[in-house]
């Protein structure tokens, strides 16, 4: 969760786009970000994978008004609505974009291309029906930033319990390169975003940053199976409130909009 999902970028990015508050060139290279390319397969009216600026461009045509994240995990179709075949797609990517306005969905597939030591990254993007209804266990950003709150000090008081926070020079570095990233890149989201919307999705990082720290650092203080097992029993819960709170950011102009607050 250190890193932003694609799908983020895209709803964020893509939302401006339709609002009208960013040029099209400006948002398909926020999207597209350190990849190589995006491209986007099956949409209606186009026989082949065409560019972001075309795909954001018929989306609009074909009715779409806004777009929401969606990042499920295995027993948590968070974001979702269905049909089981975008549900599942959208599972084995781990995240999905959802339109608002026409019953149209995008899951991401990475492929890496080039030679050794050259090699990029590019993206398709497939575009599929979606089931029009409410998505699955997405919080207000209210909810989300009371959730995220309580899931810091529970995932800071895991780490402290376990050793991992003083586990040694690499759980330093790592918590570095988490503080170096933030302060590089202030704009975590799209213009047109609510400031709370902005301060949930920092927290939400901030968590996602502890909980990678959590499990990445080996076996930190516990010194056995059932240590490890508690470990990540107790940290499971945090790392589900830290994805709804991203999925709640990513939606807010969404669901604003749906209230009628814009």
């Amino acid at each position: 969760m250190l890193s932003e999902p694609r799908s983020g970028r895209l709803a964020a990015w893509g939302n401006a786009l339709l609002a009208g508050l960013v040029a099209p060139d400006d948002a398909v290279l926020a999207i597209v970000g350190e990849d190589a390319v995006h491209r986007v397969e099956g949409l209606p009216g186009e026989s082949s994978p065409v560019g972001l600026t075309l795909a954001l461009g018929r989306l609009r045509t074909l009715g779409a008004t806004g777009l929401r994240v969606a990042l499920p995990a295995p027993g948590h179709p968070l974001g979702l609505s269905g049909p089981p075949e975008f549900n599942a797609r959208a599972l084995e990517a781990e995240e999905a974009v959802v339109c608002h306005g026409t019953a149209l969905g995008l899951v991401p597939e990475v492929y890496e291309a080039g030679p050794e030591g050259d090699v990029h990254v590019e993206v398709v993007w497939h575009c599929l029906p979606v089931r029009e209804a409410p998505p699955a266990d997405v919080p207000s950003l209210g909810e989300a930033e009371r959730e995220l709150a309580e899931a810091l000090r529970e995932a800071t008081e895991v780490l402290r319990r376990l050793d991992v926070a003083g586990s040694g020079p690499v759980a330093q570095a790592a918590i570095e390169a988490y503080r170096a990233r933030a302060e590089a890149g202030r704009q975590v989201l799209a213009p047109g975003y609510p400031p709370r919307a902005v301060r949930v999705l920092e927290l939400a990082q901030r968590v996602g940053a502890l909980i990678s720290l959590a499990y990445g650092s080996g076996h930190g203080g516990a010194v056995s199976a059932s240590e490890m097992a508690a470990r990540s029993a107790a940290l499971r819960p945090v790392e589900r409130t830290a994805r709804r709170a991203q999925v709640a950011a990513y939606n807010s102009v969404v669901e604003e909009r749906e209230r009628g607050v814009r």
